[in-house]
């Protein structure tokens, strides 16, 4: 019998259609990123329920604040708006290859934008901090509570493994590969991620309460730190991990940033424009979230003081597009807030 060598067996795929599938399996994980954050965007534009007029929470709010406090919530939007002036100056130049890149610092500007916004609106809550642990505890607290619509307000629950997700009906549903087409597919993605990101918060906490031998938890016939944890266990930690949101969501762009993951993405074959028109539109909507929390709190007339204020790259910019098409008519006879893409 003729022996078989390489030489005479005939491939099932050309070297050239191997490749496009080598591709395609190392973009999956940038992929999945990708729908995720397109899919917080849908469910966002196609939530009815996604302004600020029928929330009890905002309509409630306010504040006592003094110069001193109106000078430092001034300083800390100063920093959202720079941030966010950054993430657009680099969303405008457009080139695919450019953006692939730029994903090393789009990313954190992504995040901490819209930390510097929530930390405003928190600072009228007289909720000063710069801990993101403390934050991300408080914020939880807050989606709960009703403070933001339903189109960003749900949230996940409950101890690993069996979290529960609240406010998005169809997060049960079986998410695909494929970029978010229909409500339900956009649902059963943000729930894939809630889920994901709860767990490595949970598995995050289990390590740092194992590795600390006046916290960890021991056999009790043995004494020895247990390598293994049941359900009970587990249900000890829940406490320590709050509520999982959209913010703790927004927190792994800051994680991925500063990882060998992002190296990943950029190798990856995604669309880049999409994902950057993602984060901004993200962004948009949540800042003026923010703002129009902080308006609130100060006053109309206060808030417009500010930003006549902004130093010069940020006059007559954005800032004052989302002054005049989303906070103003809060103040209006519509008194209602709307996401706008204008700004």
């Amino acid at each position: 019998m003729k022996k078989v060598t390489n030489e005479n067996v005939i491939p099932l795929f050309t070297e050239e259609q191997i490749k496009p599938e080598e591709t395609w399996r190392k973009s999956i994980p940038a992929q999945v990123f990708l729908n995720y954050f397109f899919a917080i965007n849908y469910h966002i534009q196609h939530t009815d329920d996604n302004g600020l007029d029928n929330l009890t929470f905002f309509r409630e709010h306010h504040a006592n604040l003094d110069e001193k406090d109106l000078e430092a919530v001034g300083k800390i939007l100063l920093t959202s708006w720079s941030t966010e002036y950054a993430l657009r100056a680099t969303a405008e130049l457009g080139s695919e290859d450019y953006l692939r890149h730029a994903l090393h610092w789009t990313f954190p500007q992504a995040y901490y934008t819209i930390f510097a916004g929530l930390q405003a609106f928190l600072y009228t809550l007289n909720i000063k901090t710069n801990s993101a642990e403390l934050i991300s505890r408080e914020v939880g607290r807050l989606v709960v509570r009703n403070a933001y619509p339903r189109a960003v307000g749900y949230y996940a629950a409950g101890p690993y493994p069996d979290f529960t997700i609240h406010r998005l009906p169809l997060a049960g549903y079986k998410p695909s590969l494929q970029i978010p087409e229909k409500e339900i597919d956009a649902q059963a993605q943000i729930g894939q991620f809630l889920r994901t990101t709860r767990r490595l918060r949970a598995q995050t906490i289990r390590n740092q309460v194992q590795n600390n031998n006046q916290t960890a938890l021991r056999s009790p016939k043995t004494g020895k730190v247990l390598e293994k944890w049941n359900a009970q266990h587990w249900s000890q930690i829940t406490w320590r991990m709050g509520y999982t949101t959209l913010f703790d969501l927004l927190s792994r762009l800051r994680i991925s940033s500063s990882h060998k993951e992002i190296d990943r993405f950029v190798e990856a074959d995604i669309d880049f424009k999409l994902f950057h028109e993602c984060l901004l539109d993200i962004v948009r909507y949540l800042n003026g979230i923010h703002e129009s929390y902080v308006a609130k709190a100060i006053g109309l007339e206060k808030y417009q003081q500010l930003v006549d204020a902004l130093p010069a790259h940020l006059q007559n910019s954005f800032v004052t597009a989302r002054l005049q098409d989303t906070i103003e008519p809060i103040f209006g006879s519509s008194n209602t807030y709307r996401l706008s893409s204008a700004a």
